[in-house]
């Protein structure tokens, strides 16, 4: 028999983590006819979900959502206008809703798991069948559920712009060792790319060769990144860089860019600062600079079935907090201990 409620978390107002609220006992919405019913194993936090209960998420996000919009479960019932699941496969949610293929547009945007609308910190979970994607076979459930962002955003940066899609022997330029970052380190290496990477750490720099970075380099060392970056390259540039930084180091990432090179904008986690680069500079370095809000769930089922044809395994951080311990998690993600992607157990 289907369950009739769920453990499951909210978030109430924008005051800080003391925002997000526990409900020991939630009621499931109904199933509707072409509803999927997901008993949520696995989840993951990205730095999305970290601001939000801050108030400083630039896009649409509703008070009292559920938060998270990764997940990874297993199918409980489906309605009967249903054909894509059935009970018992294996899924993993897609970040916005209703962005099935082709270009974001408005409505798409406005269907965010964990901001638009109810997301994953939560047991159980109703969704349109439409919204999910089939968990790749060579993954477990806390693996599978960090494909629906970071993974489909990496995926997004390098392949997203298709007369400029990533190619053997390009060169990527990726910046520390955040999900999306890792991410795109491990896919371009599967499509014969060569990477460098930026960190400020050590021990960091040791973990991103054994992932196969071509070239490490510590910018707190090396304040002129970029420059070096392109040095490497033998004066050419990157083809690729993924930016997540944003203002603060959007400068260095025009040093580095190859002529026609594409700089996919993923986030600001750097912060914010005035003195930054005009968008001149994309004409005096004849490049392009693009933002992007993840992926479709076209790219997303391109992306698993590169995954399982190349056996890629997330880099998963080796602490996973219970559900219940949701707040000590964004603690945890925001003081910048993880390494790679921080994973959520939500169910047995």
């Amino acid at each position: 028999m289907a369950p009739s409620t769920t453990k499951q978390w909210k978030v109430g107002g924008k005051s800080g983590f003391d925002a997000l609220k526990l409900d020991e006992s939630a009621s499931i919405p109904k199933v509707g006819d072409k509803d999927v019913l997901v008993k949520i194993n696995g989840a993951s936090l990205n730095y999305r979900d970290l601001i939000i209960p801050k108030g400083k998420y630039p896009f649409p996000a509703k008070d009292g959502v559920v938060p998270g919009s990764d997940g990874a479960g297993v199918v409980e019932s489906v309605g009967s206008g249903v054909t894509r699941f059935k009970p018992g496969d294996r899924v993993v949610t897609l970040f916005n809703q209703a962005h099935i293929a082709g270009s974001l547009d408005g409505a798409s945007l406005a269907t965010g798991l964990g901001g638009a609308v109810d997301g994953t910190l939560r047991e159980y979970g109703v969704f349109d069948e439409q919204g999910l994607v089939a968990a790749p076979k060579n993954l477990n459930d806390l693996e599978a559920s960090t494909l629906s962002c970071a993974g489909l955003t990496a995926w997004n940066a390098l392949y997203g712009l298709e007369s400029r899609a990533l190619k053997p022997g390009h060169w990527v330029l990726t910046q520390g060792t955040g999900g999306v970052s890792i991410f795109a380190l491990q896919f371009a290496k599967a499509a014969g790319a060569r990477v460098i990477a930026t960190t400020s750490s050590a021990s960091k720099a040791e973990t991103l060769k054994k992932l196969g970075a071509d070239h490490v380099i510590n910018y707190k060392e090396t304040p002129s990144w970029g420059e070096k970056a392109k040095e490497l390259t033998g004066g050419v540039g990157v083809q690729h860089v993924v930016e997540v930084g944003g203002p603060t180091t959007m400068a260095q990432s025009l040093k580095a860019i190859a002529i026609d090179g594409v700089i996919t904008i993923i986030g600001f986690i750097g912060g914010m600062e005035k003195n930054q680069p005009t968008f001149l500079e994309t004409l005096n370095n004849i490049c392009t600079v693009r933002g992007i809000l993840v992926g479709s769930r076209l790219q997303m089922q391109d992306m698993v079935n590169a995954i399982e044809a190349n056996d890629i395994h997330p880099i998963v951080d080796e602490k996973v907090f219970e559900l219940k311990d949701l707040k000590e998690a964004y603690e945890y993600m925001w003081d910048q201990k993880h390494f790679g992607k921080l994973t959520i157990k939500v169910s047995a």
